[in-house]
């Protein structure tokens, strides 16, 4: 994890600089202290020079370098690296005002278009928050689904067409597939005798899943089907359609797309917009 932390400093170093730079409030001025008034303040978690690093700031970063990993799997010493890149940060940000670096026009239109994108970003996830799917849309757009089809199969891969073409004159020949998997296939499956379990073909690539959508119950593919995996021989067992439950969030993030484009469409509908690029 800490080589993971060191290597991730260069794609967001940015960013939290800028972020940290956002939050002063001005050349030479230390961050706002919490108010009096707001008992649910967390006190900062490094000060250089007088300028607070919030524990909100460290958090935000944190999350950045983990790219959705759990937080609780990151040690003391390793949120202690990470304070530390914050540090630096913070020192090369006040330098950097201090050389008025801030008013580069370079620096000065990055800043702008990352306090923009912060910014819609929040106002996107704002939306979101009061506008999600209620049970009746999600139970709507579940009815309206067109391709929830959810196959059982399994399968069997190998390196080259010759080689699966034997594979099936060998099953056909009344070999068990199974017992063709767990000698030949060269995926992990190959310990179940190849069993795939259920799944849709958005999970799989294109090939593949339209192999499966072509056969029927307890068919084998005739002819050997390429991905970029290899060479497959496919068997369906069954279909069904996916439960409402384990759609329910692809359901809720295709509903919400819809309604943020639209919610977004009569913003712009009521701004005054002039392209001049």
């Amino acid at each position: 994890m800490t080589q993971f932390f060191s290597a991730q400093w260069t794609r967001v170093s940015a960013v939290a600089a800028i972020t940290l730079v956002l939050a002063a409030c001005g050349k030479g001025q230390q961050a706002a202290a919490p108010a009096a008034t707001d008992k649910a303040a967390s006190p900062p978690v490094a000060t250089v020079d007088g300028t607070s690093i919030s524990r909100e700031q460290f958090e935000d970063y944190l999350k950045s370098l983990l790219r959705g990993k759990p937080v609780t799997d990151v040690t003391a010493e390793e949120k202690n690296q990470v304070l530390d890149q914050m540090i630096n940060m913070q020192i090369l940000s006040t330098l950097g005002e201090k050389d008025g670096l801030d008013k580069d026009p370079d620096v000065a239109s990055r800043i702008a278009l990352l306090r923009t994108q912060i910014l819609a970003d929040a106002a996107a996830q704002k939306y979101v928050k009061k506008n999600e799917p209620t049970d009746q849309e999600l139970h709507a757009a579940y009815d309206a689904a067109t391709d929830k089809t959810e196959y059982h199969a399994a399968h069997i891969l190998v390196a080259t067409k010759e080689k699966a073409e034997q594979l099936i004159k060998k099953i056909k020949a009344g070999a068990k597939f199974e017992d063709v998997a767990k000698a030949e296939s060269t995926d992990n499956s190959k310990a179940n005798g190849g069993d795939l379990g259920w799944f849709t073909t958005a999970r799989m690539v294109k090939p593949f899943g339209d192999a499966v959508k072509a056969l029927k119950k307890g068919e084998i593919t005739p002819e050997p089907v390429q991905t970029q995996y290899g060479w497959h021989i496919i068997r369906l067992d069954d279909t069904r359609d996916a439960p409402f439950d384990q759609m329910k969030s692809q359901l809720s993030s295709g509903i919400m797309q819809k309604k943020f484009q639209a919610y977004l469409d009569e913003l712009k509908k009521n701004a005054k917009i002039e392209k001049k690029l």
